[in-house]
């Protein structure tokens, strides 16, 4: 399993100090968690964020928590995002959406709300990258996880194992630590970001030597 490190939360006056040392340990992915105070009610640097961060070697793995990715996808992709998420409830065409963002060269996820029901991604499945399954609600960091995402998990793990047509990571968002990790691992989850409890952890090597060896 994948840890794709949050940093929505992180000390702006710490963040470069922060990359280095999430390089040093070997993280590959990071996950970027961009907010425009109208899809949720809070709000995130932009595109400048991705910018001034892309020398780092990571996976940028970037989440569009906004009213209108369509507006802005293009943006993130120029200033180095490797996978961009956009929420299934932000668009009234979600193909038309996926399309966009592959016609780039960039991966391509989709996201869903916690109360959103998770067959509606269905159609879509052959298409996309990467699912990203919210176990909370979007908009803040340090919630608790919702049992329900679990559910999900299973269900699109299990489409997965029966149709060739899907080659999908199911990555899960929300209120993890190495417990509900374990769970969702065996759920059939592929990457799990974390933030608080990842970021604010001084001995981060055991934890991903815990999660990255789950059995």
């Amino acid at each position: 399993m994948i840890i794709a490190p949050s940093i929505l939360n992180a000390d702006p006056n710490k963040l470069e100090e922060l990359l280095n040392e999430l390089e040093k340990i070997g993280i590959i992915y990071l996950h970027l968690d961009i907010m425009d105070g109208k899809f949720v009610s809070n709000t995130t640097r932009s595109y400048d964020l991705q910018k001034e961060i892309a020398h780092h070697n990571f996976v940028f793995d970037t989440h569009l928590m906004v009213e209108s990715p369509q507006d802005v996808y293009r943006e993130f992709y120029k200033a180095g995002s490797d996978i961009i998420t956009f929420h299934f409830e932000a668009v009234k065409d979600p193909h038309k959406m996926i399309q966009k963002i592959h016609s780039m060269g960039a991966k391509c996820g989709i996201s869903i709300k916690p109360n959103t029901d998770v067959s509606v991604l269905k159609p879509y499945l052959h298409l996309v990258d990467q699912i990203l399954i919210m176990s909370v609600e979007p908009g803040f960091g340090g919630q608790k996880f919702i049992e329900s995402a679990l559910d999900k998990v299973e269900y699109l793990d299990n489409l997965r194992a029966e149709s060739l047509d899907f080659d999908y990571q199911i990555e899960v968002d929300g209120g993890i630590n190495k417990d509900i990790a374990y769970k969702l691992y065996k759920a059939g989850c592929d990457i799990v970001v974390m933030g608080t409890s990842f970021i604010n952890e001084n001995n981060k090597i055991n934890i991903i030597n815990t999660i990255s060896n789950f059995k």
